[in-house]
C-alpha cells in the first residue's frame, strides 16, 4: 500500500473518529468481538487462547519449584514474559524480547500482581527457602491492536484454568504428589484500553487506529471496580476530565468482560 494511499485511510479514521464514527461501524466505546477459549495447550498446566477481533493471544501457565524473593520470604513468585510472534505481524522481528515485548509484560505482570490475584502466601512450600512460582507466558499470534487487553484477558483466563500439583514435605525435601488442585486464584482484574485521538476517546483500538494515536492510557480495575494498575503511552496527553471518564467506562467495561471468563 503506497503512503500516500495510508495517509488517506488514516485521515479518513481521523475525520471518523471526529464525528463520533469508526471506520468498522462501532461506537467509540465499544469492544470488537470478544472469544475466550481455555485449555487449548494440552501440556501447560493452564493456557488460554482469546481472539479480541482479528487480534489473536494465546497465554500458558507453567508451575515449578524456586526460590522466594528476599523481601517476600513467604511468598511464591509470579513471572510474566511475552513474546511478539513474528507471523504475527511484518512489524515484529525475531530474536531477544524488544521493547514493545518487554512493555506488554510488564502491564499484564503489573495487573495481575497488583490486584492481588493469587494468594502468594498459599504458594510458600518452606519459608526463605522453597516456593512455587508460577510461570505466565503470552504469544500474540496475530496483531490487529490493543495487545494489552487481549494478553491481559489471555493471561488471566490461563491462570483460571491452571491447575498445581499437591506436594508433601519430608525435611528439606520436596516430593509432588499425582493429584492436582486449583490455582487459588481469588480476583480477577480486567484491563481497558483507550487511545485519543484529536480530543476523543475510543475504546479497543485496531492496528490502523493505533497508527494515528496521540496517547494510549490502560486502566485495570478488579471486581470491586478498584483501580488496580494505570500505564500510559504515547507522546500526548490526557486532561484530569478524560481520565475521569476512562476510569468511569474501564469499570463498566471491565463487568462486561468478566462474563466471558469461566471460573
Amino acid at each position: 500500500m503506497s503512503s500516500i494511499i495510508v495517509s488517506l485511510k488514516r485521515k479518513q479514521i481521523a475525520e471518523f473518529i471526529e464525528k463520533e464514527k469508526r471506520l468498522d461501524g462501532r461506537g467509540l466505546l465499544d469492544y470488537r468481538e470478544i472469544v475466550v477459549e481455555p485449555g487449548v495447550i494440552e501440556r501447560a498446566e493452564g493456557s488460554a487462547r482469546v481472539l479480541l477481533g482479528k487480534t489473536e493471544v494465546l497465554a500458558g501457565v507453567k508451575i515449578g519449584i524456586g526460590k522466594p524473593y528476599a523481601d517476600t520470604p513467604n511468598e511464591g513468585v509470579l513471572t510474566v514474559n511475552a513474546e511478539l510472534v513474528p507471523l504475527a505481524s511484518p512489524t515484529f522481528d525475531p530474536g531477544p524480547p524488544k521493547e514493545n515485548a518487554i512493555e506488554l509484560a510488564r502491564v499484564v505482570d503489573r495487573g495481575i500482581r497488583e490486584s492481588k490475584v493469587l494468594d502468594f502466601k498459599k504458594l510458600c512450600i518452606i519459608p526463605s527457602k522453597k516456593v512455587l512460582v508460577v510461570f505466565v507466558d503470552v504469544y500474540v499470534l496475530n496483531h490487529d491492536g490493543n495487545l494489552i487487553d487481549a494478553s491481559a484477558l489471555a493471561a488471566l483466563a490461563a491462570l483460571l484454568n491452571t491447575k498445581m500439583f499437591n506436594y508433601e514435605v519430608e525435611g528439606d525435601e520436596v516430593k509432588i504428589k499425582s493429584d492436582l488442585t486449583q490455582l487459588p486464584v481469588r480476583k480477577h482484574p480486567i484491563a481497558v484500553t483507550f487511545a485519543k485521538i484529536g480530543d476523543k476517546l475510543i475504546v479497543d483500538p485496531w492496528l490502523e487506529e493505533e497508527q494515528i494515536i496521540d496517547a494510549r492510557l490502560t486502566v485495570t480495575t478488579d471486581d470491586d471496580g478498584n483501580i488496580c494498575a494505570m500505564q500510559k503511552g504515547g507522546n500526548g496527553y490526557f486532561t484530569p476530565k478524560e481520565v475521569l471518564k476512562a476510569v468511569k467506562t474501564a469499570r463498566e467495561k471491565a463487568k462486561e468482560i468478566r462474563k466471558k471468563l469461566k471460573w
